[in-house]
């Protein structure tokens, strides 16, 4: 072989070589630097900012968690709200601990209570009063009797000792009682007079006329009478 051809034949596999190594090189610069496309999730953590995924458990339960509490809130306060209102409302009807006026009875009148006077054994010159409830109502009969005997204007006093805690108010049917002095027991009493007639007048304007016993009473400046009470024998202490 003649030098010439062996330096080009040398000079062939050189460029062969050069070639070959520079195809390689160029691959191997591709894989190097023709990275895969960056995974969102990963470049994302990067950023600190990852974006909630898409659905999957934690999405799920997240989800789940948020219907729960407005489910909770939802049912508390509608029902305590009401709660406290139908309890308010309860107590204010029974006052009402105080109950209405309409519940108190009314006043006694000369239509529906029945006056008699009768002499009483003891004490002596004492007169007592009967008061009955022939109505179909309860009513309260006036503090006191107001009686006037015969022509009387004035009212005789009352013994303010005979007074009781309540006025006394009498169902159908029921009585109260008073009891009256007529006069002094020992002569003190002055301006006596005897009388047939009784009058005891109501609140209400009306007047009760009242039968005394048979010969009529007799009557002096000692004249008092009682509170009404719901017991005879409290009538005639006084």
């Amino acid at each position: 072989m003649s030098a010439r051809r062996l330096t080009r034949t040398r000079l062939f596999a050189a460029t062969t070589v050069a070639l070959a190594a520079l195809s390689l090189t160029a691959c191997e610069g591709d894989e190097l630097t023709g990275s895969p496309a960056p995974d969102s999730s990963t470049s994302a953590s990067a950023d600190g900012n990852s974006p909630a995924p898409a659905g999957g458990a934690k999405g799920d339960k997240a989800s789940t968690g948020s219907t729960g509490s407005t489910g909770d809130d939802n049912a508390s306060s509608p029902g305590s709200g009401s709660g406290t209102d139908d309890a308010s409302r309860t107590s204010g009807g029974s006052g009402g601990s105080g109950g209405s006026d309409s519940d108190l009875p009314g006043k006694c009148s000369a239509s529906d209570v029945r006056i008699t006077a009768a002499k009483a054994p003891r004490p002596i010159n004492h007169l007592l009063l009967t008061a009955t409830n022939t109505g179909s109502k309860t009513c309260a009969l006036p503090p006191y009797p107001a009686a006037r005997f015969g022509e009387a204007q004035a009212v005789p006093p009352v013994a303010e000792s005979s007074k009781p805690q309540s006025l006394t108010t009498l169902a159908p049917g029921e009585s109260g009682y008073a009891g009256v002095r007529l006069s002094s027991g020992d002569g003190s009493g002055e301006n006596g007079y005897e009388t047939t007639a009784l009058t005891v007048p109501f609140e209400d304007g009306s007047i009760a006329r009242v039968e005394l016993p048979s010969g009529g009473v007799y009557v002096d400046t000692a004249l008092t009478v009682t509170y009404w009470q719901t017991d005879a024998s409290n009538a005639l202490e006084y």
